[in-house]
């Protein structure tokens, strides 16, 4: 945390040049991607991560959901088209080297001294770790619900930013690709509480990293237009219904905050029949 000395934050630095060494080194040839600064190595590895996450996650699910239990989980006529998911993923393609650069920026801070982030489970104690991470996770929540809120509340906001995202508003036009389909600017909106509870909660490094990243998951389940009906879960279901009234669900992981201020809308069953 910020009371520690270099020595501490060190152990940041290297971890962070370790993560940078295995994927540079892997997937860039030659050696002339260790003369950048440590900030631009970890933005580039930050953004190969980005990639593959998007690619693999997308795909993966696109392929079990639309090919191999082809129509099991939605109708025929929910099944978006190739060209539909082709425009969500030059959209996601274009704003990922911007989104990762909050990840980059948090790392900065973190390895800076500026957080209360710490480096082993251990120098809190597990009980500990779990009741912060809790806490982490409610701001986190409360965070992105009203900055997703404001994005349709404020209208230059939505008309600038996020109405990029909400051309897709039918069960047919939605799509796992569509989850990192943003304007770069309201992506990154969206995800600034994960680097505001750092300044605010003692938050385990690694654990904060997972997260961030875990999010490119769990946007790409709540764009596949699956419900499953699993409360409190925020789920594709409540997610459907925000892409098609625009005033409903606005919320990340749960359905608690739409239900604590009042947006919450319950989804009808938009599984296939038998």
């Amino acid at each position: 945390m910020a009371v520690h000395g270099g020595d501490y934050l060190r152990r940041f630095v290297a971890e962070t040049e370790w993560y940078n060494e295995v994927v540079l080194n892997a997937v860039a040839p030659g050696d002339w991607w260790r003369g950048l600064p440590h900030p631009v190595q970890s933005w580039m590895r930050n953004c190969v991560g980005g990639y593959l996450l998007y690619f693999i996650s997308g795909f993966l699910w696109c392929f079990v959901i639309y090919y191999w239990k082809r129509h099991a989980y939605i109708p025929k006529d929910a099944i978006p088209t190739n060209e539909a998911m082709k425009k969500q993923i030059a959209v996601a393609s274009k704003a990922m080297p911007f989104y990762c650069a909050l990840p980059t920026l948090s790392e900065y801070m973190i390895e800076s001294g500026w957080t209360r982030c710490y480096f082993n489970i251990s120098e809190m104690g597990f009980s500990a770790y779990l009741c912060y991470m809790a806490m982490y996770l409610i701001f986190v929540e409360f965070g992105i619900y009203w900055m997703h809120r404001e994005l349709h509340d404020i209208k230059p906001l939505y008309k600038h930013l996020h109405a990029t995202h909400h051309i897709y508003n039918k069960e047919n036009t939605l799509s796992p690709f569509a989850g990192l389909a943003f304007h770069p600017l309201d992506g990154i909106l969206q995800a600034i509480p994960h680097v505001l509870a750092l300044f605010l909660l003692p938050t385990h490094f690694r654990t904060h990293i997972a997260l961030v990243f875990l999010e490119g998951v769990w946007t790409t389940n709540i764009h596949d237009c699956i419900h499953g009906k699993v409360w409190p879960v925020m789920g594709a279901g409540y997610h459907t219904i925000h892409h098609t009234t625009y005033r409903h669900n606005y919320g990340h992981y749960t359905v608690w905050m739409d239900w604590m201020f009042g947006t919450l809308r319950e989804p009808d069953d938009i599984l296939k029949k038998a």
